[in-house]
């Protein structure tokens, strides 16, 4: 019996965008949902004004409830029939759950989760709004479990989706700018022959993205938006085995 082939899918907003989650990018002056990023997204904003915080995270959670997968994502879930695949996603959501991928690393948080202020190892499930008030089992204040602007990522998962990277047999990245550091740098770490498939329905600038001249020969554009950029690579993959 072959060995299953392995694939790294790295996701980020614009994949979740088919589904009506507005991303950062899109969003105009700076603003997201009439919240400003430096406002709701950082360390010093919580700092500053948790229940604004709380109330931005609210709303999203709230929405989160609303919107349904897409192709995509139910692509991406689809793949596991063939193949073993890795999804390392700096999405928040839990639109690949709920599509039905069984592997996923969430770089940046998830948003159907909350931990405490104190001890970050308190994670806990949470479906509803979080207040002011709202504590951990050691007595601490509530908060996303998001990883804002100015804190690290989690090492863990991090390694974690190295070791994916390194030991993948295909790699696709959907609906990311692949601008974030250190994140962008995952999909890059894999072998020299590893086909890199990018979905992106505008041009890009190679130069830009300042990958390694060993990985151009390899790094496919697929120019189209998610669902219909998965639904070619999806094709593409089982045409394969």
């Amino acid at each position: 019996m072959n060995k299953r082939k392995k694939i790294l899918v790295f996701s980020g907003a614009g994949l979740s965008k088919e589904s009506g989650i507005e991303t950062f990018r899109d969003s105009k002056e700076s603003l997201w949902n009439n919240f400003k990023i430096e406002d709701v997204a950082t360390i010093d904003a919580w700092r500053k004004d948790k229940e604004l915080v709380l109330k931005f995270y609210n709303e999203r959670r709230a929405q989160l409830k609303e919107v349904k997968t897409n192709l995509a994502h139910r692509l991406i879930a689809e793949l596991e029939n063939e193949f073993d695949v890795t999804v390392v996603t700096q999405n928040v959501d839990n639109l690949h759950e709920r599509a039905g991928s069984t592997n996923i690393i969430h770089l940046h948080g998830e948003l159907t989760k909350v931990r405490s202020t104190l001890d970050p190892r308190l994670i806990y499930d949470w479906t509803e709004d979080v207040n002011i008030g709202d504590k951990c089992d050691k007595g601490s204040q509530l908060r996303p479990h998001i990883v804002w602007f100015g804190e690290a990522l989690n090492p863990d998962y991090m390694s974690k989706a190295v070791k994916a990277a390194e030991q993948c047999d295909y790699c696709i990245i959907v609906g990311t700018s692949l601008q974030v550091l250190p994140a962008n740098e995952i999909p890059f770490l894999t072998d020299v022959e590893v086909p890199v498939y990018y979905i992106e329905p505008s041009n890009i600038d190679m130069v830009m993205y300042d990958i390694p001249d060993y990985k151009l020969p390899y790094f496919h554009h697929v120019k189209k938006v998610a669902t219909k950029g998965m639904q070619y690579i999806f094709n593409q993959l089982n045409k394969q085995i």
